[in-house]
């Protein structure tokens, strides 16, 4: 999401060149070689390419699609691996749907935790991650963070994680401070963007310093992910984030 007039190998090189830890979305038309050349460490990418966790219908198609991925992050190194509470097309509901059901959470509950069991065989954890539904994702049921933390502690195992979006979290929620409080036994990772607008840190109205205050507070030692445009020049935008976690909060790691 930085860098973006760039090809997209240069665009790994150049984060790796800043300090940062790589993460990717759909791995499967990326030049795995040329990714692993840059010499970049990868630390997160999309975990399934079809189903939906939550329809029993389709929930084998995402544990069967997750299996066919695993070879690629285990070559490229990668620990999370980042699936959704339904199926996403170009960043949009394959299927829309508007009210959830109880089925629907019973069949989440032990599609994640059939990844779990997935991921404990191969050395990775899966991370489901929340969404926002009022702008970028309507139509994905369940997608609210208390929602996918409920279906994570649901499944229980120690391999099927929260990846905790602030900005989804932030569009649909707030609260973040607790909420990143509550959440804290179940993270996998955690994503930033600001608000409006899914950029950097500073550029909206999150206050992420006391947001990494929390963090440092409560213990965190994991993953910050920046999961967000730059507003302008891309290293400016890193620095940026950079700055907003690692001064509070030292142990942290902070990757894009």
């Amino acid at each position: 999401m930085v860098f973006t007039d760039l090809p997209f190998t240069e665009r790994v090189r150049r984060l790796h060149e800043a300090g940062f830890d790589v993460e990717l979305w759909d791995s499967r038309p990326k030049d795995i070689g040329a990714l692993k050349a840059t010499g970049a460490v990868f630390s997160s990418m999309t975990g399934y390419s079809s189903g939906s966790l939550v329809d029993p219908d389709t929930a084998d198609e995402v544990v069967r699609t997750a299996e066919t991925l695993i070879p690629t992050a285990l070559e490229l190194g990668v620990s999370r691996l980042v699936v959704h509470p339904a199926e996403l097309v170009d960043g949009h509901a394959a299927r829309p749907v508007y009210r959830s059901s109880g089925h629907m959470w019973a069949t989440g509950a032990r599609t994640l935790e059939r990844l779990g069991k997935l991921g404990e065989k191969h050395g990775v954890t899966f991370c489901l991650e929340n969404l926002n539904t009022i702008r970028d994702h309507p139509g994905i049921p369940l997608a609210r963070a208390k929602d996918t933390l409920a279906l994570v502690q649901a499944a229980g195992h120690p391999n099927a994680r929260l990846m905790l979006d602030l900005y989804h979290a932030q569009m649909g929620e707030g609260n973040l401070v607790e909420l990143v409080r509550t959440a804290l036994p179940y993270l996998g990772e955690i994503q930033v963007a600001d608000v409006p607008g899914r950029c950097e840190p500073g550029t909206g109205e999150i206050n992420y310093a006391a947001v990494a205050r929390a963090l440092a507070d409560a213990g965190y030692e994991g993953t910050v992910g920046m999961e967000a445009w730059a507003s302008g020049d891309s290293y400016a935008a890193l620095e940026a984030f950079r700055a907003a976690f690692t001064v509070p909060a030292p142990n942290m790691r902070v990757e894009v």
